[in-house]
C-alpha cells in the first residue's frame, strides 16, 4: 500500500506525462494534493507559445475563451484515460474531473472528485495500518487520523 505522498508523487508524474504526450507540452511545475475524496492537480507553465501567441494576437475575450474551448475539448475527448489512470493509482473509482486554466498565467487546475478516500499507510517507524487522514485546514502541514482526538 502506498503513503499519501507516494500517491500525490504518481498522479504528478502521469499527469505530466500525460500533458507532455497528449497536449504536446509538459507544465514546468505540478503540485498534487490528495485532500479526502477530492484530487487536486495544480500545473504552471502549460501553454505552448503558440497557445500564448494566440492569446496576445486576438482580442482578449476572444483569445481566452478560443483557448479555453480547445483545451476543453481535449480533456474532455482524454477523460477516460485520465479517469482510469487515477484509478489504477488511488484504487478509488473518480466521480467526476473539473478543469479550468488561465490564459494570463499559464496555471492550469483539474480536480478530481473520487468515489471515496482512498487508503494509504501512515509513515510512522514500526509499520502502521491503512487508514483515511483528514486535512487540518487551520494547519494544513497537520494531518489527524480516523479515531484521533483532536488533544
Amino acid at each position: 500500500m502506498k503513503t499519501q505522498g507516494e500517491i500525490e508523487a504518481a498522479v504528478s508524474e502521469g499527469v505530466s506525462r500525460f500533458e507532455q504526450e497528449y497536449m504536446g507540452r509538459g507544465p514546468k511545475d505540478i503540485r498534487v494534493y490528495l485532500i479526502g475524496d477530492f484530487l487536486v492537480v495544480r500545473l504552471q507553465g502549460v501553454l505552448t507559445a503558440a497557445e500564448q501567441h494566440l492569446v496576445k494576437s486576438l482580442p482578449s475575450d476572444k483569445g481566452r475563451d478560443l483557448l479555453k474551448q480547445v483545451r476543453i475539448h481535449l480533456i474532455e475527448t482524454a477523460r477516460p484515460i485520465m479517469e482510469t489512470m487515477i484509478q489504477e493509482i488511488t484504487g478509488v473509482k473518480v466521480v467526476s474531473l473539473h478543469h479550468d486554466i488561465s490564459t494570463l498565467t499559464g496555471e492550469e487546475v483539474i480536480l478530481f472528485t473520487l468515489a471515496g478516500s482512498p487508503l494509504f499507510r501512515e509513515l510512522k517507524k514500526g509499520g502502521g495500518s491503512a487508514s483515511h487522514q483528514t486535512l487540518n485546514v487551520e494547519k494544513p502541514w497537520i494531518y489527524k487520523t480516523s479515531g484521533e482526538s483532536d488533544s
